[in-house]
């Protein structure tokens, strides 16, 4: 049973993280919050951004759980803002937002803090 609810915490973290995608990506839209359903959108998408990380915390330590948050959702938005909103980005940055990537697949993958005993 532990080891499903553990799926589960990160099933959440996930949804932490497209929620936040999401939500940022739909801030430009809101025009200084002053256009009511797209900031609406944003506020629950954070809203549930913060729902999913906070329900994460029961298994997976908060540093790990706050750096894959943040690290994959500056990642995702970063391809958003290519994809969608024509941003450039250089080598640098793509070398930057590799190495994000890869710093979370070692917490991920490799470390024995990823999940509580």
């Amino acid at each position: 049973m532990k080891g499903r609810f553990v799926v589960n915490q990160w099933l959440y973290l996930t949804l932490a993280v497209f929620s936040e995608v999401a939500a940022t990506s739909a801030l430009k839209s809101t025009e200084g919050f002053t256009k009511l359903w797209p900031s609406i959108f944003v506020l629950v998408g954070y809203s549930a951004s913060f729902y999913f990380l906070s329900m994460t915390l029961e298994t997976i330590p908060i540093g790990v759980v706050y750096a894959i948050w943040s690290g994959v959702g500056v990642a995702a938005i970063t391809f958003v803002s290519i994809f969608f909103f024509d941003q450039k980005i250089d080598n640098a940055g793509l070398v930057g937002i590799a190495l994000i990537v890869a710093g979370v697949m070692v917490l991920r993958l490799l470390s024995e803090s990823s999940v509580d005993g």
